[in-house]
């Protein structure tokens, strides 16, 4: 790259290109949406038979090969059209060089070097100062450039300094055409790079290996235009934002956004909730493709987890399934709502804790609590929606017992609720938090935000072991609309206080269990402290305590510890399922809460 060479680039010929790779990516999804919604589907139901299998096995064939052509010249698009984006800064800068150059008569030679006039005058011999030619003084010019320069014009020696006026311009343009030239080459060696990694190798079959690549070029992409992503998305802005310039988008800026930056699009908080089920429904394909070339445990154990997903999202399901967001950081991402929260006018987003991550038990488990509520609350209310979010890394062992994952996840819970304010279509939407386990003390810390959780008109609180505040009302949406659920036989609803556990080890040391409770008593007099404060199901606490089964035993109490008394951690887990065996007077409550009916809810007596 030079200063020629850059001048002569076009960046609207990117752009065009873009386009035309746009428009077979356009085609590609056109012919797997044919293939797969038309083509297949009529030969399953006319055809039986070898045959039949055998084409059908094509047709899946073709359709593959034709969403690899969707995919890959979606990221070519993305790439180019952000090459052509970056590039145009640097060339405009040179042109503004050039331009200055030339209104001042001065010449730029094939190298940059900039020649000037004579100019200004020698007091003592009357005559002008010579002109010159100089190159950038940015330390980038080695000692063998100086046979470009005239004599005492060495560029970096701020001890020859022409007195000629016209030197310091010069050396000005110059510095800014080697600058221009310097930024220009760096984002085509970028870019150059990525495009040629999309390359597909002759005779290409497209397998598992194939989209293993695949999820690696959507990395790429991602990578090599962060620059890009950060100018042209408000990636730093606010979900309201957010929303505000994706309405401003024409909906080919849309397609192409959704395309080249799938994981991107697909979990950014103030994207309609349909946008980012498309991009993400893409978005998993890739990180299962990618996570299927890997053998370490924690890649199994997601790739079990958005297997799972993908198996629920492929099957029809009634309240419908929407993949609000999905990721691999760390212990796995995935955010799934059960009925369309932007249309519908009660919409709930529940955290899980303890031990959730992205694994086989989360499809068939932590998200159908979500699928329940749902199913339930729209018996009472049709326009409700339920969502599971699990946008934090929930505790798995010990860590449980600090606040630290709690308070980092809180703030990408909030942004997550204001996305979900943002895109709500309704004037007024009724919106529930729910917080289960450790999840409902990263809801405690979400609240202490300022402004509180956004939008958030009522707060559930279930198995919760404290939520790092001693009052309903200073959760932010009234004592009133704060609702706790606490089966008696929730361990985790009765764990030891800081105070309890450190005075009951004391009284165990010195005279046994007997020690241990009367010992713990002393250090929390009210009976009234968990782990992470004030029980939020006591009466101190002030919340609404609604009726829950009491959940199994565990073991006949011998004397009144809390090691021996009839607590079970199966309880624990049973809050929102209405199966037979498990807590449907907890779920049908969760349900009335959020679907805006609290005249449904059955009260129970705060401890």
């Amino acid at each position: 790259m030079d200063h020629l060479t850059l001048k002569a680039l076009k960046p609207t010929q990117y752009a065009e290109a873009a386009d035309g790779y746009r428009a077979i990516s356009s085609m590609g999804e056109a012919a797997v949406d044919r293939i797969d919604k038309q083509i297949t589907a009529a030969m399953r139901k006319a055809n039986e038979g070898e045959a039949a299998d055998a084409a059908l096995k094509r047709l899946r064939k073709l359709s593959e090969n034709f969403h690899y052509t969707q995919v890959e010249c979606g990221l070519i698009t993305g790439a180019l059209d952000a090459f052509s984006s970056e590039i145009s800064a640097p060339k405009r800068r040179l042109t503004e060089a050039l331009d200055d150059a030339a209104a001042l008569a001065y010449t730029v030679g094939e190298n940059g070097a900039v020649t000037y006039p004579a100019g200004g005058r020698n007091e003592l011999t009357g005559d002008p100062f010579p002109g010159g030619t100089v190159l950038c003084n940015n330390g980038l010019i080695t000692g063998n450039d100086t046979e470009f320069l005239s004599p005492g014009q060495v560029p970096n020696n701020p001890r020859l300094k022409s007195p000629n006026p016209h030197h310091a311009r010069a050396l000005d343009i110059a510095d800014r055409i080697t600058y221009a030239v310097r930024e220009a080459q760096e984002i085509d060696n970028r870019y150059s790079k990525a495009l040629s990694k999309l390359k597909a190798a002759p005779g290409l079959n497209v397998d598992v290996r194939t989209w293993a690549d695949v999820a690696s070029d959507v990395n790429v992409v991602s990578s090599v235009a962060d620059e890009y992503l950060h100018t042209h998305i408000p990636l730093d802005k606010s979900p309201a934002d957010r929303k505000e310039w994706w309405d401003s988008l024409s909906n080919e800026e849309r397609e192409e956004y959704k395309a080249a930056f799938p994981g991107v699009i697909g979990n950014l908080d103030g994207i309609p909730s349909t946008v980012r089920d498309e991009a993400n429904r893409e978005n998993i394909h890739l990180l299962i493709a990618q996570l299927e070339a890997q053998d370490d445990q924690a890649s199994a154990a997601k790739l079990e987890g958005l297997k799972g997903i993908q198996t629920k999202l492929n099957a029809a399901s009634q309240p419908p399934m929407l993949l609000l967001g999905v990721g691999l950081e760390g212990n796995g991402r995935a955010i799934i709502a059960y009925g369309n929260p932007d249309t519908s006018r009660n919409v709930s987003a529940y955290v899980p804790g303890l031990g959730t991550k992205l694994n086989s038990d989360f499809a068939d488990g932590t998200a159908k609590r979500a699928f329940d509520t749902a199913k339930d609350a729209q018996k009472l209310d049709p326009s409700s929606s339920a969502i599971v979010w699990l946008g934090y890394d929930a505790p798995q062992s010990f860590e449980v017992m600090k606040t630290t994952d709690a308070e980092h996840g809180a703030p990408a819970y909030n942004s997550f609720m204001g996305g979900i304010s943002a895109t709500n279509e309704n004037a007024d939407p009724h919106v529930t938090a729910i917080g289960h386990s450790y999840g409902s003390r990263l809801v405690g810390a979400a609240t202490q935000a300022a402004g509180g959780i956004p939008g958030a008109d009522d707060i559930i609180l279930v198995g919760s072991p404290g939520v790092g505040v001693d009052r309903a009302e200073d959760l932010g949406v009234g004592k009133d609309h704060v609702w706790v659920g606490a089966a008696e036989n929730d361990i985790v609803t009765k764990l030891p206080s800081h105070k309890e556990a450190v005075a009951g080890t004391m009284g165990f040391l010195g005279g046994g269990p007997a020690g241990a409770y009367l010992a713990g008593e002393i250090a929390d007099q009210g009976d009234d402290d968990v782990w992470f404060g004030k029980d939020p199901a006591s009466k101190k606490f002030g919340a609404n305590r609604f009726a829950t089964l009491p959940g199994p035993e565990l073991i006949q109490p011998s004397f009144p510890d809390v090691l021996h008394s009839t607590v079970s951690i199966d309880a624990h887990s049973n809050y929102f399922s209405p199966e037979e065996g498990k807590d449907k007077v907890s779920a049908r409550n969760i349900a009335a809460i959020v679907a805006g009916q609290p005249g449904y809810v059955t009260r129970e007596t705060p401890r």
